[in-house]
């Protein structure tokens, strides 16, 4: 899994959070990672981005952004708006491929979810992802509304033939609520991939000794870390209706 790309079922689901978790627990386990953010949007150009926070929170990461574009926008329309060039899936796919030559592992982490716009073409992430031939890890809310955003975005990669590496919730409550607590079983069935982690509410606010030292809890062993999602599940068990 030399790159791996990184999506979410909508904004604000936790995927530079994700992102950063996946990226600490590689390094911890040794190897060599970059981070590639296609399209920065919402950010002045002194301000940090999404792959500085990343390299806050996991450490010493490789960081690359290939465009950045003041407006909290999708990238196609924020580049539009600016009248700045866009970013084309091409242009994401050869950065991440170059970086695969020199690391042990690319992640690349697009805006928003799979099928927003990177240029007026209608090039997409998942666009970046088939020219890679990437597998792409989903990142889903915990609570109500979850399973109809994840299946869909499930079925898209399909659709593509690309591949599901699996489900992240990016930040599971401290107090999980019933529909939570019941979408730790559903989600891999409507997503057809397995949930491959669970990080905590808030984890992106913790100093990042401790964000580097809880990383490989929340991550299943196929992203190097300890998390068991059967044991999670049963922790987590709804009460009998």
């Amino acid at each position: 899994m030399p790159v791996l790309v990184i999506t979410g079922t909508g904004t604000e689901v936790g995927k530079t959070v994700v992102t950063a978790a996946v990226a600490a627990t590689a390094l911890a386990a040794g190897r060599s990672v970059a981070v590639l953010k296609a399209a920065q949007t919402g950010v002045r150009p002194d301000e940090p981005g999404d792959a500085a926070e990343v390299a806050r929170l996991a450490g010493a990461v490789t960081t690359a952004e290939l465009a950045r574009y003041p407006e909290p926008l999708a990238p196609a329309t924020a580049a539009r708006r600016a009248g700045r060039a866009p970013v084309h899936p091409r242009e994401v796919a050869e950065a991440a491929a170059k970086l695969a030559t020199e690391h042990d592992l690319v992640l690349v982490e697009g805006a928003g979810g799979l099928l927003v716009r990177f240029d007026p073409a209608g090039g997409t992430l998942a666009d970046a992802a088939r020219l890679l031939s990437a597998p792409v890890l989903v990142v889903a809310s915990a609570g109500l509304g979850t399973l109809n955003t994840t299946e869909l975005t499930a079925r898209e990669l399909r659709s593509r033939g690309l591949d599901t590496a699996g489900i992240v919730i990016g930040s599971w409550p401290a107090v999980p609520d019933l529909a939570s607590r019941c979408n730790l079983a559903d989600l891999p069935d409507v997503a057809g991939a397995p949930l491959l982690g669970s990080v905590p509410a808030g984890s992106g606010a913790l100093a990042p000794a401790a964000f580097r030292a809880g990383a490989p809890q929340w991550l299943a062993p196929r992203l190097d870390g300890t998390w068991d999602a059967a044991a999670f599940q049963v922790r987590q068990a709804p009460p009998a209706f």
